[in-house]
């Protein structure tokens, strides 16, 4: 919270706000002038958001400041009722969270809120549609939001296109050459046709085949707007025809006398709003408005006017206690009856009035989640990339996740039963173990009366050692089947492998008596050549070591020549 304050405070003190405040005299400021400068920053983001709220109708005020949060897209993290009265009173938890959030990104929510003025289009009622000029009206009306779309995304694609004044220049430079260049070209092309026979008549079938070329491509370009046109009529005809679907899916089944029936119920609750809630409402607002009117008006109070009102408070409340009393001690058994349905009527009216302000909530929420389906619809229509999901799938899909809570419901009953099966199987098990233990005891004992005690275990013993024997006879026996099994498997391996052997070993017999002589006369050659190559190291190990006797004796004899 400090951190947010502080931001909050420096965002404030600089341009175009230019306040003067520090972190103590924001947190001190009364909550009055916590929202004023709240609709300051409100008024920063939208011009025709600049209002003195001293002037304003506090409803009002509220109103006006959720719908501007609501075009903004701030999403409140508690709930709308609590966030609403917080609004009201000013309270800190309520405003700074805004504050920060709109000081973060002012340019985004300026922005945001000049789109919001074109962009947002007004809820005109179906009934008022059915009338052709203001059917008309409301098509136009579409058409120029579209427009201004395209012409909105194609002036960002301009600013974002990088372009310098310098680029500008060398472009405007580089034209006006090409410019004289052609000028220069037509007057040579002038000279070379004036010449030539009818050459008046040629230029002007090229003056006419020029401006054709020219209509050409002012009619492609038509075409393609048109073209243009036609898809963004397709859109909305299918958008038309997935609404008209789904509000024929919403119509079925349903009635004449059904319909009947419900608009007369909202007729009866409309006219209960307008001629009774609604009334009752204004009076007490205009009461509430005259009271603090007075108060207003009055002098300041001092403390023994203070008293002195509360004195006479005092007084009137003993009158009303005292009256009370008596009509209490009276004992008319009429006017308990008639008190009795005054309470009645009374708890009764409340409780209308309570249902009447609910049902104005519900009212205003579905208004509120209307727009934004009709919101996300319009950006789903354009983006032509994603389905919103319809109604009747919506219903699908419930009713499957119905069917599949449904089936989770009976596993986890089931399931549930299957643990009490556990349990009381675990207590079974256990009593079984205490009776166990219990006749093993006794058994015990009966076997040291009788002299044979150990008996029962050893039994037990021989049992399990008997078990264990016939299980090992039986592993023996399967070790022996395996292994008799794979002797015979690798004799038959053998037999086979000699099979296919046979005939090779017959050719290799021949190939064999042929390739002995060869074998000898490989043998005796071999001899020869280690007997022949035996010798020549012998010679060849003698004359190394003449030619190195002679290295060492000639430096002698090279003196012994010189001298």
């Amino acid at each position: 919270m400090s951190e947010q304050l502080k931001f909050i405070v420096e965002e404030l003190n600089k341009a175009p706000f230019s306040c003067s405040y520090n972190l103590i005299s924001f947190d001190n400021l009364q909550p009055l002038l916590l929202i004023q400068a709240l609709n300051d920053v409100f008024a920063e983001v939208d011009g025709k958001a600049k209002y003195d709220i001293r002037e304003e109708n506090p409803d009002q005020l509220v109103v006006r400041m959720i719908n501007f949060l609501r075009v903004l897209r701030y999403n409140p993290q508690i709930d709308a009722m609590a966030f609403r009265q917080g609004l009201i009173a000013g309270e800190k938890h309520i405003i700074y969270p805004i504050l920060h959030w709109l000081l973060l990104k002012m340019i985004d929510h300026k922005k945001r809120a000049y789109l919001a003025r074109y962009l947002v289009k007004l809820d005109v009622p179906r009934e008022h549609l059915g009338d052709d000029a203001m059917q008309e009206t409301h098509n136009q009306y579409d058409v120029l939001v579209e427009q201004f779309t395209e012409l909105h995304k194609e002036s960002e694609r301009l600013k974002n296109t990088p372009c310098s004044t310098a680029e500008i220049r060398k472009d405007i430079e580089q034209m006006e050459e090409e410019k004289e260049m052609l000028n220069k070209r037509t007057e040579r092309l002038k000279k070379k046709v004036e010449g030539v026979t009818g050459h008046e008549r040629m230029l002007d079938i090229a003056k006419k085949l020029r401006i054709e070329k020219e209509r050409e491509n002012k009619i492609s370009s038509q075409k393609m707007e048109q073209r243009t046109h036609l898809m963004h009529a397709e859109a909305k005809y299918q958008r038309l025809l997935t609404q008209s679907k789904d509000l024929k899916m919403n119509t079925v089944g349903s009635t004449p006398e059904g319909l009947l029936e419900k608009l007369s119920k909202d007729v009866k609750v409309n006219g209960y709003l307008v001629t009774e809630k609604l009334p009752k409402e204004i009076e007490v607002k205009k009461r509430a408005i005259n009271d603090l009117q007075k108060v207003a008006n009055e002098p300041a109070f001092s403390n023994n006017d203070l008293e002195e009102v509360h004195r006479r408070i005092r007084g009137i409340n003993n009158e009303i206690n005292a009256l009370v009393e008596k009509r209490m001690l009276s004992g008319d058994p009429i006017d308990d009856k008639l008190t009795l349905f005054r309470q009645q009527a009374s708890m009764i009216a409340k409780k209308k009035d309570n249902k009447a302000d609910v049902l104005n909530d519900l009212r205003q929420q579905l208004a509120d989640k209307e727009a934004d389906v009709k919101e996300k619809r319009n950006q789903a229509s354009d983006l032509g990339e994603y389905a919103a999901v319809r109604e009747l799938d919506f219903k699908e899909y419930v009713r499957k996740l119905r069917g599949k809570s449904t089936l989770y419901k009976s596993k986890k009953a089931s399931l549930g039963e299957l643990v009490a099966e556990v349990g009381v199987l675990a207590r079974t098990e256990e009593i079984l173990k205490q009776r166990f233990e219990h006749v093993k005891g006794q058994l015990d004992q009966l076997e040291s009366r009788h002299g044979v005690s150990g008996f029962h275990d050893t039994q037990e013993e021989i049992e399990k050692v008997s078990a264990m024997k016939a299980d090992l006879d039986e592993r023996k026996g399967d070790t022996l089947e395996q292994i008799s099994r794979m002797v015979k498997e690798l004799n038959r391996a053998i037999s086979l492998k000699k099979e296919v052997l046979k005939p090779l070993i017959t050719e290799l017999r021949p190939l064999r008596e042929t390739f002995l002589p060869f074998e000898r006369d490989f043998d005796s050659s071999k001899k020869e050549y280690e007997t022949v190559l035996s010798g020549l190291e012998a010679n060849r190990s003698k004359v190394e070591q003449e030619v190195e006797f002679f290295e060492r004796s000639w430096p002698m004899r090279s003196r012994d020549i010189i001298i």
